[in-house]
This record gives C-alpha cells, structure tokens and sequence, in this order.
C-alpha cells in the first residue's frame, strides 16, 4: 500500500461519476472533515496476500500520527494514482472499508470518499512539519505463509457469531421461561443433550458416528475421494431416498403456494448488493475465479431469489408471496474438523423457501403456518426432535405470547436463545434439531423472520394506494438439507438397536420394501 498523509484545516469532496464498472454504491455525493488527517490511500497488488495485515498497520500508523499532530478527524481518501500496481478492485475496497470500519468501532470521527468515483476535492494543509508525510505498507505474512492457511472466505456474521453473548431459556408449555441451568429437565433427557451443546459452542467431532457404517454398509453414501472433503457420491439406493424426500417436499411446499424457480450457483463477488449480505450471513464460502473475475458458489437459494424479486412486479394482492427452489447444490466450506459423514457437508441439497409478507402480523402468520408444516415434516420422518426458537430480546418481549403459542403447539419444553442486539438479518428463527448417537445436534426444519435484506436488495410491493413499499422476508427450510435428513434417519436407526428395536427406514423412504423369500 502507498499512502499520503496530510493534516488539514478541512478537506471536501464531491462525487461527480463512476470510474469502474464496480464501484460501491453511495447515499451521499459530497463529504467533509475539519482539522482533519486525511490518509490518500492505494491498494497494491501484493496487498491481496494478506489484506488484513494492511489494515492493522495502515490504524496503527494513522492513530498514531493522530496523536502526535492533535487532529480532530480522519478522512479515508481512495487514491489510486500513488501506485502504477494496483490491487484489483475488490481487494481495495476491503483494506478501504475495513480501515474505516475499524477507525468507526473505536470512536474516531471518520469519513470516506467512495470507492471507484471520479471526485473533485478541496484541502488545506496545515503545513506544520508533520502535516505532509507518505508511508509505503506491506503484508506481513509472506506468500508461503499465505498458502498455508486454508483458502477460504468468512463473512463478518460469522466472525460476529464466535463473539455473540447468547442468554439461554427454556419456555415451558405453562409459558414460563426459566434460565437452562435452572430448569428441572427431569424426563426431558433430550433437550437436556440439546441445551448442553448449544451452550457449549463446540461443533467439531472426535469419533466417527454410527451413520457412517450404514451408509457405507448398504450403500447408500460414501466419500468421493476424488472431490474436496464433504462432497458425497450416492448409491442408486441412496439416490432413490434422496428423491422420494425432494418430491416429498416439494409436494408440500407447493400445497403451501410455492412457485418453483431456478437459479444460478455462482455469484459474482464484487456485486454491490451480494457483498454485503455475504457479511451479514454466518457462513464461508468456496471462491472460484473465472479469468480476472472472483465467484462465489452460493451456499442458499437466496442470492438467485433476491435478485429476481427484485426484477418482479408485485402488487399487494400477489402477497404473501413464495419463491421455492430445490438447490442442487449449495455449498459451505466447513472447517475440517466438523467434516464427517451426511451431518455436516460442504456440498449438499437444500429446500429453500422465501416468503414475501406485507408487515410483522402476516409475517408470524406464516411463521407460523411454516412451523405447523415442519412438525409434519418431522412426524413423516419419524424421528424425534428438540425446538430451538432464537430471538433478538426485545422482540421476545414483544411478542411474548407468539412464543408460548409455538411452545403449545409443540407439546413439551423449548430451548430459547436470546441476543441483547440482532447480530443476523433476523429478528426470530426456529430450529428443530436432531440429537445423534453421539449427543449432537443438528438443525433440520428452520424458518426465520428477516427484516433487512428486502431493503438491501430493493425488493418492493405495489400497496393498496399505488406506493412503493419494503414487504418482510421469511426465509425456510420446511426439511433442512436432505443429506442431513439421511444421517438423522441413519442415527436413528443406531439408537433404535441400543433400545433393543429392529432398524428400520420409514417405509415411504425404504429402497427394498418387499422381499420374496
């Protein structure tokens, strides 16, 4: 990285247009600071080796002349003419944003001049003997170093996700909320297994559990040692249930009112609106480049849905509105330790849903409707289950009865989470999750109320009166990922021979449902 430093008595800009193709959205056209350290910044090409580096030495070295020189402010200043080796795009507006960012979080007063703009600017300097001075920063970690890391991309929300305070309930069918260390569990072994591992915050597994004999042993399922860990083959007995449970619930959807899409895997990753949700989605994604171009395979249906709702016409009779796709596949790169078996993949098959409601009322609704279609779900399943519902706190509060109602429909204790602010695009989720041989826990059935993405991705609704206006999102997964509905049968069937029972699949799903002897 190249940059000048300039103390000033003020510095002004305004935009005026685009210089790239790429360049990152803006809500204002002009900018000012006083007494201000202004840092004019270039991003070079060996910067791509290890951007966060040169963030942390770029703060270092502006809060450092901050002090020294008595400044008020700092302006961040994209300046690409201090270097002839310029980083790609996407890479600048990382270091960029993620100095600003950083300088934000500690309480300095901040601004930053867009990204990938032609501006007209405006400075007095200062003059005095520190008022002018240039730093050139490179990444600490060498190429070698680099390469040694796993090559894979983590989103701010799951960086937040490993920080987040969580305060753990369990709501009763009386609709009383006790703290979980408090609670008399009792006959509730299950929800006591749950609660333990979600509290414990530990994922990885240190044996190898049961399911994966039985893949193996009736051929359903294996590892492809010829693809990256977590990308399965399957057997044509394991593809004959994979797709009786993908009719099975597209069936259901479709009685639900969902229309059937398709959409792309992969995304560009410098979109403007993508590269945001990217941060506000607790996951890692594979990185796959095309020429000079970086992608993303998708690890939702989302990404593909956003942007074509975002295309469609749709008047306030249309809602509530739903998009369905079956993805084949989605893909998370999922730490290695947590990698075993059909429980946790980084290439699997998921039912994903989106709801567009009017308001908050419509949305528990479907909510709700959603949740009753997902303890079907579970039931034609046959296995049993224990329900997480996450919420931000003060939404809890406010709908405190919409809780208890979730918790009677059920019949039995609930584990609830809370977040004193929303770390996710969500305000509420439910989760039911199945407790394996090995007392993990998985989440099948999910849906979430998101009150963010409509708006990031202009998706809008024609109301009554001709305006335009920003619909909630419910966001389901009516079975989870099929491949996690496999191991949860497969684990049931070890649970079952511990209690002396015979294994069996669910008849619906069972590839040899007769046997002439």
């Amino acid at each position: 990285m190249r940059t000048l430093i300039i103390h000033s008595d003020y510095i002004k800009y305004e935009v005026k247009k685009k210089a790239i193709k790429d360049a990152e959205a803006i809500d204002e056209k002009s900018g000012a600071a006083e007494d201000a350290l202004v840092a004019f910044i270039a991003v070079e090409k060996i910067d791509e080796t290890d951007p966060d580096s040169v963030i942390e030495q770029t703060i270092s070295e502006i809060k450092e002349l901050y002090e020294k020189v008595g400044a008020k402010s700092i302006a961040v200043y994209p300046y690409a003419h201090l270097s002839d080796k310029l980083s790609n795009p996407k890479t600048a507006r990382i270091v960029l944003d993620g100095i600003y960012e950083k300088l934000k979080s500690e309480n300095y007063e901040v601004i930053k001049a867009p990204f990938g703009w032609y501006k007209s600017f405006e400075i007095k300097c200062k003059g005095h003997p520190l008022s002018e001075l240039s730093r050139t920063i490179v990444p600490t970690m060498s190429g070698t170093e680099k390469e040694t890391k796993e090559e894979t991309r983590e989103s701010d929300a799951l960086k937040s996700e490993k920080k987040l305070k969580s305060y753990w309930y369990v709501l009763d069918t009386d609709g009383k909320l006790t703290r979980a260390e408090k609670f008399d569990y009792g006959k509730h072994c299950n929800l006591k297994k749950f609660v333990d591992y979600e509290i414990s915050g530990t994922r990885a597994v240190d044996e190898i559990p049961p399911h994966v004999k039985f893949m193996r042993m009736h051929e359903i399922a294996d590892y492809e040692p010829g693809s990256d860990s977590g990308n399965m083959r399957y057997y044509p007995k394991g593809s004959l249930i994979k797709r009786l449970l993908e009719e099975k619930v597209s069936l259901m959807v479709s009685k639900m009112g969902g229309m059937q899409v398709e959409t792309p895997i992969m995304y560009d990753y410098r979109h403007e609106h993508l590269s945001k949700y990217l941060n506000r989605f607790p996951a890692r994604q594979y990185v796959v480049k095309s020429g000079a171009k970086e992608y993303f395979l998708r690890f939702a249906a989302c990404f593909g849905q956003y942007l074509m709702k975002h295309d469609m016409t749709i008047s306030y009779k249309n809602l509530p509105l739903k998009l369905y796709e079956l993805s084949h596949y989605s893909f998370r790169r999922e730490q290695k330790g947590e990698l075993v078996g059909l429980r946790r993949l980084r290439a699997f098959t998921m039912p994903d849903m989106h709801t567009l409601a009017a308001d908050m009322e419509t949305a528990k609704l479907e909510f709700l409707e959603q949740y009753k279609f997902s303890m079907q779900w579970m039931q034609d399943l046959g296995v049993d289950y224990e329900v997480g519902i996450r919420f931000v706190k003060d939404f809890y509060y406010e709908n405190e009865d919409f809780a208890k109602e979730l918790v009677k429909l059920i019949g039995r204790p609930v584990l609830i989470e809370m977040w004193d602010e929303r770390p996710f695009y969500f305000v509420m989720k439910f989760e039911f999750n199945f407790i394996d041989a090995l007392n993990k826990a998985s989440a099948l059935s999910t849906v979430q109320i998101d009150i963010e993405n409509t708006k990031r991705f202009d998706i809008n609704y024609i109301d009554e009166e001709g305006n335009k206006k920003n619909p909630l999102m419910l966001h389901a997964s009516i079975s989870g990922s099929i491949d996690r509905n496999i191991y949860a049968i497969l684990e049931k069937c070890e649970l079952d021979m511990r209690k002396g029972k015979k294994a069996m699949f669910p008849l619906w799903l069972s590839p040899t449902q007769i046997r002439l002897i």
